[in-house]
């Protein structure tokens, strides 16, 4: 399989970006980098659960958004950007503990937007949430 990537990517590079972030304030850790698929993981843990116990669903959103968007990022050509436009989350199974890990690959890489489908499973890989991203594209601005 050909790699949709057109800037550099690597695992080291899109875990650095994360520093100082929500990303790393929620404790979220990418783990892999492949030709056509980024997959990052969350605790569930104090910092990640709702009142009940539950992994929190907009924490799953943040997992989703989170990789659509280093997705869209670096399958876009040098000095462009990405920016969510909207996004979608259907919540299937509760996580209580452990990990939620999400896998991002692109519905569709368009010059003006960009549509990423993230699958989120438990430790046992069973389907906690599913979700959706449109990124806008946004070309680089003229000097």
């Amino acid at each position: 399989m050909t790699s949709i990537w057109k800037k550099p990517i690597s695992l080291d590079a899109v875990s650095r970006s994360g520093d100082g972030t929500a990303v790393s304030h929620l404790g979220i850790e990418f783990l892999e980098v492949g030709d056509d698929f980024v997959r990052a993981r969350v605790p569930v843990d104090e910092r990640t659960k709702q009142p009940f116990g539950l992994l929190h669903g907009g924490v799953s959103v943040v997992l989703a958004e989170t990789l659509g968007s280093v997705g869209a990022y670096y399958s876009s050509p040098e000095g462009w950007h990405a920016v969510g436009l909207d996004i979608n989350a259907n919540h299937l199974k509760a996580a209580r503990s452990g990990w939620v890990t999400g896998t991002a690959r692109p519905v569709h890489i368009g010059k003006s937007t960009q549509v990423w489908a993230i699958e989120m499973v438990n430790e046992e890989g069973e389907l906690t949430c599913v979700s959706r991203i449109t990124m806008a594209m946004l070309a680089p601005k003229a000097s």
